[in-house]
């Protein structure tokens, strides 16, 4: 066996950080192509919408393609999966601002906030106050991550829908509580701030 035809064994973590950031920019698609899909399905494009959809889950997740499937999902269904891709696309929303806040708030807190640091977490100093906000942001950046990862799985049984496959019961009711529960979040949030 030739040294390019030997199968390349890639580590867990390798894996899991690829997964987590083929989730991030897929569930950062969401909402765009879930409106773009409103706007377009009723004036005769939801063909092009189901290849959209098609498109984004094997080329952003790396899913296999399906086959061809014997029917053609209909405008109305196209328009009730853009729907749920929006409600999806919008909780989706949460845990990308968990890592953008991480990015800003964690890795980049000492340029940000410029000081003092007298009573910032693990202040006096700017390098201490650095150090604690990048060390609590790591659990927060893991657990938004592991979020994304679930968002993009259950959306990704969601599109099989439009291939014909037959969807689990539980897969329409937790989207919805995906939903309800992003928004009760949302509401705690603002009412901290």
């Amino acid at each position: 066996m030739s040294a390019t035809a030997q199968p390349i064994n890639r580590s867990r973590s390798y894996l899991v950080v690829r997964l987590a950031g083929r989730s991030l920019a897929y569930c950062a698609t969401l909402v765009p192509v879930a409106l773009l899909t409103l706007v377009t399905t009723p004036w005769g494009g939801a063909d092009a919408a189901v290849a959209r959809w098609r498109g984004l889950r094997t080329g952003l997740l790396g899913a296999p393609p399906t086959p061809a499937p014997g029917r053609r999902p209909g405008p109305v269904a196209v328009l009730g999966h853009a729907l749920f891709s929006l409600l999806l696309g919008v909780v989706a929303l949460l845990p990308l601002g968990v890592e953008l806040l991480m990015v800003l708030r964690g890795v980049l807190y000492g340029i940000v906030d410029p000081g003092p640091y007298d009573h910032s977490w693990g202040g006096p100093t700017r390098a201490g106050a650095w150090l604690a906000h990048f060390l609590v942001g790591l659990p927060m950046a893991a657990a938004g991550l592991a979020a994304l990862i679930g968002i993009a799985a259950v959306h990704q049984r969601l599109t099989r829908r439009l291939d014909g496959e037959r969807s689990p019961l539980w897969l329409i009711p937790t989207t919805l509580l995906m939903a309800l529960a992003g928004a009760l979040l949302f509401v705690a949030w603002t009412h901290q701030i």
